[in-house]
């Protein structure tokens, strides 16, 4: 574990400036004229229209987000605050919300405190805060703005510079710190910024934090409070991949040295893929510098290639073209999303998802590496794990979407602690591992599938379905008026609990099936007689409603999807 102390700006692995701070340098030779915009929204639809002839734009972007000090309505999401960069994140509205967590810190009862895991403000001041930021336009000036009111406040902060949220997670862990901050949106698209406050033990902050956070936050903004910039200068600088080491090494359930050795030994082609995130650099630390390790899509890019940077099915297909052309007895590909907590896999063959691949961890963690627990996955994710979790004797245990209500499973000293953790937006943790979705956990994971089990990914899927049964999971989601989001929209779907219950009939194509099970938990999920289902789920910040769908043959997911959609439009005309 190494801690350090650097100049600001200065890259954690190479002793240069962070690439975000030299962004000027991807301004055309020519530069397009970048004035007349009414607001930084019409500037990012510009830069999105063309992100390679647009790039030069930024400069405006800055601009707006450092003179923009229009309120903003803030609100913690399944996973910290987003916005759009120059439009409601700016670095005033940043000042805002670092400001309310200091707020926090200071005011907050007993009740609050216990969350945080602290004792008190002067235990947080002790202890420290870490700040990080993934490689998205502004990271590391969007990152000053939070330390240095952090710092003129006596807290100790420790600098991670571009950094992943499983590293940040695990980093607190390993140097005792108090909680950290990531500036970072996740996988959405280049015009968004986000931030990400998790507090002592790792895991995303929950709504008895966040409540708080959004409480004197909004207040502040109501009073439309400007807060001055403070230059951060006393702060420490980490290197958050090798504390991430370290702490893989220190909680064993992934062998690291089994995985270099199967790398270094076998017959075998690795892709990464990091579409150009902060993912990058991080195998080439963990697993070594190998020929048999190829890495895409690392270059410095804002705009990320002007694709929202996602584990998706249509961003996964290079990685899969290119081990296609490979003749290596073991092919593992992976896409990652910039701040390294979602992933994709593929074997050149298939394109599996976390739908897939989370079952297929239970039955690897829990039949080759003897760990014993409970699956824990949100109620929108296949039951496929449930089917194996069943033949095993494993408990199951499903929570509303959202990975912070998986903590009560994954903390050390949990009555029932998870063997895995995953939900079907591509997120993934395990036994003894970090609190966060965990990408790289994900990756290591996979090739160890591949050094133990001596079988590709798309093999072992097989052999799974063969013995536990093939589910196939969809989701699609339908758009209502804005007017119905939130409560409204809640109230209108609340009629099909009525109309769905167990013992009775639903129409799903031409069939009439029998409802064997509704869960509530989170929507209404309706598991039919043969084990297929439907969850319609209001979306809690846009107004849509979501569908996720499972059908135990692939001829009736079209049906399953009508039916879902049918069943909606009903409860809300």
């Amino acid at each position: 574990m190494q801690v350090k102390s650097r100049a600001f700006g200065e890259n954690n692995h190479t002793g240069k400036l962070d690439h975000n701070e030299k962004y000027i340098t991807l301004i055309p030779e020519t530069p397009m004229k970048t004035n007349g915009f009414k607001d930084a929204g019409e500037c990012w639809k510009a830069i999105l229209s063309d992100a390679k002839r647009n790039v030069g734009f930024l400069e405006e972007i800055k601009r707006f987000a450092t003179e923009n000090t229009d309120p903003a309505k803030i609100t913690f999401g399944t996973s910290g605050w987003r916005g759009e960069i120059g439009t409601d994140f700016t670095f005033n509205n940043v000042r805002i919300v670092t400001t309310a967590l200091i707020e926090m810190f200071k005011t907050s009862g007993q009740g609050v405190m216990e969350s945080l895991g602290v004792k008190d403000f002067d235990e947080i001041k002790r202890r420290g805060i870490i700040v990080g930021h993934d490689n998205r336009f502004l990271g590391p000036e969007f990152a000053s703005s939070v330390m240095g009111l952090l710092a003129n406040e006596g807290i100790k902060v420790f600098y991670a510079g571009e950094a992943i949220t499983p590293e940040l997670s695990a980093a607190i862990s390993m140097i005792h710190a108090a909680c950290s901050i990531n500036l970072t949106p996740s996988h959405n698209p280049a015009n968004y910024a986000g931030f990400k406050f998790n507090p002592a033990d790792g895991g995303p902050a929950g709504p008895e934090i966040t409540e708080v956070i959004e409480n004197h936050a909004n207040r502040l903004m109501t009073e439309k409070t400007i807060i001055e910039e403070i230059k951060p200068i006393n702060f420490q600088r980490i290197d958050t991949t090798r504390i991430y080491e370290d702490f893989l090494k220190k909680r064993g359930t992934l062998n690291l040295n089994k995985i270099r050795r199967f790398i270094e030994g076998e017959d075998c082609c690795i892709y990464i893929d990091h579409v150009h995130g902060a993912t990058r650099s991080r195998p080439n630390v963990l697993l070594g510098e190998s020929p048999k390790i190829k890495y895409l899509r690392t270059e410095d890019d804002y705009l990320f290639g002007g694709i929202p940077p996602e584990p998706s099915a249509k961003n996964i297909k290079p990685v899969m073209d290119a081990l296609k052309g490979e003749r290596s007895k073991f092919k593992l590909g992976v896409i990652m999303d910039p701040d390294g907590d979602r992933i994709r896999f593929t074997d050149g063959e298939m394109d599996i998802t976390m739908n897939h691949f989370g079952a297929m961890a239970l039955h690897f963690l829990a039949v080759y590496k003897n760990i014993s627990g409970v699956l824990v996955k949100s109620v929108a994710t296949s039951n496929f794990g449930n089917a194996i979790a069943e033949k095993l004797g494993i408990p199951v245990r499903e929570t509303a979407v959202g990975f912070k209500n998986f903590r009560p499973y994954m903390l050390q000293d949990a009555r029932e602690r998870a063997i895995v953790s995953y939900e079907e937006s591509d997120g993934i943790s395990g036994y003894n591992n970090t609190l966060e979705k965990d990408a790289m956990f994900g990756f290591l994971l996979a090739i160890e599938m591949l050094s133990v089990t001596k079988k590709n990914l798309g093999g072992y899927l097989r052999e799974l379905e063969e013995k536990f049964g093939a589910y196939f999971p969809e989701r699609a989601n339908i758009e209502v008026e804005r007017s119905l989001a939130g409560a409204p929209l809640l109230e209108k779907l609340s009629r099909l609990k009525s109309k769905l219950t167990a013992g009775g009939k639903v129409t799903i194509g031409k069939s009439s099936k029998s409802i064997k099970t509704v869960i509530s938990i989170d929507g209404i999920k309706v598991v039919l007689e043969d084990d297929s289902w439907f969850l319609i789920r209001p979306s809690g910040t846009e107004p849509k409603v979501r569908f996720y769908v499972e059908t135990r043959s692939s001829e009736t997911l079209k049906d399953m999807i009508e039916t879902a959609d049918r069943l909606t439009r009903e409860s809300l005309a």
